[in-house]
């Protein structure tokens, strides 16, 4: 009898739910609920509007419910966002975006109190302003009485578990993204924490990834008409569910989770933290069976989505594929930005603030949409050249082809120009990986699929992969000398 599994992921600006049905030889799945996921700014507070969100979790279950009988729900987010539970276990508030700016400024100030020499040493976790640990500093250091009132914090998707089930955990990785957890033994580096002024007791207990948190509650399950199962705590960072699902049959491959964000690595079996990956700034993120995803954060599609947004909003009438037309109508290698400047972050008008930095950096600053387009695709494209020379360094490895997996994979010049940036092979696909591996890490829960290796096998043969080869890579060499000097 086929295993039926219904797994829910958020995006950070949309979500959906899917039901994926396991023969025993191929993964299905069918799409029954989407829904967008819209930040809202309160009294200059960027908020998630939790409560529909949850809302859109209930009406997913009840969609699943009329497909017939499912077996399990796993629930997977981005990362490092929370929500604070008080000791009667109420929500206080809801979740602030990352893409807030409560925490500017405040990796320099925790590091007077904990050298980044040492977090770093003993989280292995890429330095990023938004971190969950800057994050409990600015509520300890603007809003100190709301972390008095707390009694937990709960991860996005462990709060979404913990709102049907009852039960609270801080799943592993997810916890990983909280620059929180100590990377050799895999619990909370807790002294550190509480130096930052953080109390440990806010923290709730580790989970490992594939855990059952725990039966769908009576409530729920009285609301919703539904019958109860269990709520399993897959990989809940997107990012951990989606190299879950990367079809490779190598021990050893390089990967690329292409959505908002670009995560470029390889999976490792321990993290890897000494002085080079200390300089470079790279992740040791935990993953399924304890593994570590060994990775960059990049900023990466934000840029044309938040791009297009301006631009429509001030009278356009863009589509993707308008964009990417404008883009190879432009003149190549005209000037180039740095992705990951903290000028991108936030919202608002990226095409300026593009602008801005081929300014101030002595480049041609480009004015049309084709312009600033063509400046983001090579960018973006020269980044990830940039950080797969640096990870090879680090691991001592070469990776002759790169597996980008996820929305990404449907913009065919990123992917095309990734290639000839980086000289590699690329293989794209699956779209749908962080689904995918959501759905694998329920399966192998149940006992249904073996191991990753298993599911790696079974994804391969469910899903379909187009192929990118290099090309003109003597031009794209030559940009890479200039795209260094400017972001140097």
């Amino acid at each position: 009898m086929a295993e039926r599994v219904l797994a829910i992921d958020f995006g950070a600006s949309s979500g959906r739910a899917i039901i994926g049905e396991f023969d025993g030889e191929k993964i299905t799945t069918k799409e029954i609920h989407r829904f967008s996921n819209d930040p809202v700014r309160v009294g200059g507070t960027l908020y998630w509007d939790f409560l529909r969100l949850f809302h859109e979790v209930k009406q997913s279950i009840s969609k699943a419910a009329l497909e017939g009988k499912i077996d399990s729900i796993g629930i997977d987010t981005w990362g490092v966002d929370f929500g604070l539970i008080d000791k009667y276990g109420c929500l206080i508030e809801n979740p602030v975006h990352y893409r807030d700016t409560r925490t500017k400024g405040l990796i320099g100030e925790c590091s007077e109190t904990v050298p980044d020499s040492e977090f770093y040493a003993r989280t292995g976790i890429q330095f990023l302003e938004f971190n969950t640990v800057y994050q409990l500093y600015s509520l300890k250091k603007y809003r100190p009485h709301l972390l008095e009132r707390a009694d937990k914090i709960l991860f996005m998707p462990d709060l979404f578990g913990y709102f049907l089930t009852g039960n609270k955990t801080a799943e592993y990785s997810i916890a990983t993204t909280s620059q929180m957890v100590d990377a050799h033994k895999r619990v909370w580096a807790s002294d550190l924490v509480e130096r930052l002024g953080i109390s440990p007791s806010l923290l709730c207990d580790i989970s490992p990834s594939g855990s059952v948190l725990g039966m769908l509650s009576d409530d729920i399950c009285t609301e919703l008409g539904v019958e109860s199962v269990p709520v399993i705590s897959v990989c809940g960072h997107d990012t951990q569910s989606a190299l879950t699902a990367v079809p490779s049959t190598k021990k050893d491959f390089a990967f690329m989770s292409c959505g908002t964000w670009s995560l470029a690595g390889t999976e490792l079996e321990n993290p890897l933290i000494n002085d080079e990956t200390f300089e470079m700034n790279i992740t040791n993120e935990g993953g399924y069976d304890s593994s570590v995803g060994f990775l960059k954060n990049i900023i990466g599609l934000w840029l044309i989505q938040e791009s297009r947004r301006h631009w429509n909003r001030h009278g356009g009438d863009y589509s993707y594929a308008d964009l990417e037309k404008e883009a190879l109508a432009s003149k190549p290698f005209a000037c180039f930005i740095d992705p990951d400047c903290p000028d991108f972050i936030a919202p608002g008008n990226i095409p300026q603030r593009i602008r801005d930095f081929c300014a101030r950096t002595g480049q041609h600053v480009p004015e049309s949409v084709g312009e600033i387009m063509r400046c983001i695709y090579e960018s973006l494209a020269l980044k990830y050249k940039d950080t797969y020379a640096k990870l090879e360094i680090c691991t001592g490895k070469t990776y002759p082809e790169i597996h980008i997996i996820g929305g990404g994979t449907k913009d065919t010049l990123l992917c095309r120009m990734t290639a000839c940036s980086t000289g590699k092979r690329i293989i794209a696909g699956p779209v749908e990986a962080t689904v995918l591996g959501n759905i694998a890490v329920q399966l192998m829960s149940k006992g249904a699929i073996a191991d990753v290796t298993s599911a790696r096998e079974i994804i391969g043969r469910s899903e379909k992969t187009s192929e990118y080869l290099p090309e003109d890579t003597a031009a794209w060499d030559e940009a890479y000398e200039k795209y260094k000097t400017v972001i140097s």
